[in-house]
C-alpha cells in the first residue's frame, strides 16, 4: 500500500524469533508473533483497528452508561462512542496519535498527554512500554496525574489471544476467576455478580470453548505468589497462548469477538486486563482516585508456550 496506513506510523520491535508491531494511532499493539506463529490476533496493515484490537483503554475501560458520571460532587458528560447502546466505551485515547518517546530494537515506549476536555477536565501523562524479553511480551502502563486536582481513573487494554490458524471454537480455555460480572443483553452493562461455579462461564478447569459466546468481565482472580493471574488458550496446533496480569488488574474481560466482521469473527479471544469493573465511573467498583502528582503503574504480558 502507499501513503500512511490507517494505524499510522508502525514501530516494530524484535528479539530473537519474537516480533511485535506497535502503532501510532491508539498507541496499541497491532501484532505479536514468535517464530512466525501468532500470539496475539493481528489486524491488517491496510485496515483500521477493529474491535479495539490491542488498544489501551484510558481513562476507563469497557462501558460507561450514558457517558455520565459524578465525581467530587460535580456531574460530567462525555461523548457517546457506542451510540447504539447509549454508552461511552473504552476511554478517550483510542484514535489519537501517540509518540514513541523511547526506542530500542526490542523495546518501545509510547507516550501521550491527555489534556483537560469537555466531560473529563483532568490532565494525564501516559507512558506505555512494550518490551520483548525471555518471558515474551511485557506491557507496562504508567499514568501520572499532572493536574491540580484529583481525577477518576481506570485503565485497561484490549489484546486478543490468537487461535492459531483456525477459530477459537477449537481451543481450550482456562480463566482463573471465581466470579463473573453479569450484564444485561441489550446494553452490556453490569447488573450484578455471580460465582462461576456451576455456570456456563466456569473455566477454572480448562475446557473446550466450542461455539459459546462470551462478553463478560471476570474478577476474584486466582494468583500465584507474585500476584500474577494467567489466562490460557490452548490451541489445535499444540501451542498455548497465555496472557498474564499483575495485581493492579482486578478484572479481565473475555470477549469471543462475535460482533466483528464475518471474516474477523472468532479468530482471536479478547482477554482484556482492567483495573476496575465495567461502568466503574458510576459504580465506583475498582475506580481509582488519582491524586495530583500520583503515578500508577500496572503490567500485563503475553507469551506462547
Amino acid at each position: 500500500m502507499t501513503g500512511v496506513p490507517p494505524s499510522g506510523v508502525q514501530f516494530p520491535i524484535v528479539r530473537g524469533e519474537q516480533r511485535a508491531t506497535i502503532v501510532e494511532v491508539g498507541g496499541g499493539v497491532r501484532a505479536y508473533e514468535v517464530g512466525g506463529r501468532r500470539v496475539l490476533d493481528p489486524y491488517r496493515l491496510e485496515s483500521a483497528c477493529d474491535g479495539a484490537h490491542g488498544a489501551p483503554l484510558i481513562p476507563w475501560p469497557n462501558r460507561l452508561a450514558d457517558g455520565r458520571y459524578r465525581f467530587d460532587g460535580v456531574d460530567y458528560q462525555v461523548a457517546l462512542t457506542e451510540p447504539e447502546r447509549h454508552n461511552a466505551i473504552h476511554g478517550l485515547l483510542r484514535w489519537r496519535s501517540w509518540r514513541a518517546a523511547e526506542r530500542e530494537p526490542h523495546r518501545v515506549v509510547m507516550w501521550i498527554r491527555l489534556h483537560p476536555m469537555s466531560g473529563y477536565p483532568f490532565a494525564l501523562d501516559v507512558r506505555i512500554a512494550y518490551e520483548l524479553g525471555d518471558d515474551g511480551l511485557t506491557v507496562s502502563t504508567e499514568v501520572t496525574n499532572i493536574g491540580e486536582r484529583a481525577c477518576p481513573y481506570g485503565a485497561g487494554q484490549h489484546p486478543y489471544l490468537s487461535s492459531g490458524n483456525g477459530l477459537i471454537d477449537e481451543c481450550t480455555l482456562e480463566v482463573p476467576a471465581d466470579t463473573s460480572i453479569l450484564t444485561d443483553q441489550r446494553r452490556k452493562l453490569p447488573i450484578g455478580h455471580s460465582l462461576v461455579e456451576g455456570t456456563s462461564v466456569d473455566f477454572r478447569v480448562p475446557r473446550r470453548l466450542g461455539q459459546q459466546s462470551i462478553d463478560a468481565a471476570f474478577t476474584d482472580l486466582a494468583r500465584d505468589d507474585h500476584g500474577i493471574a494467567t489466562t490460557r488458550l490452548m490451541r489445535p496446533d499444540g501451542a498455548c497462548a497465555e496472557l498474564w496480569v499483575d495485581d493492579h488488574y482486578s478484572n479481565v474481560e473475555i470477549y469471543t469477538g462475535d460482533e466483528l466482521a464475518p471474516d474477523r469473527r472468532r479468530r482471536g479471544l479478547a482477554v482484556e486486563p482492567m483495573t476496575c469493573a465495567p461502568n466503574a465511573f458510576q459504580s465506583g467498583r475498582g475506580l481509582i482516585r488519582l491524586e495530583p502528582g500520583r503515578t500508577l503503574k500496572a503490567r500485563w504480558g503475553a507469551r506462547l508456550l
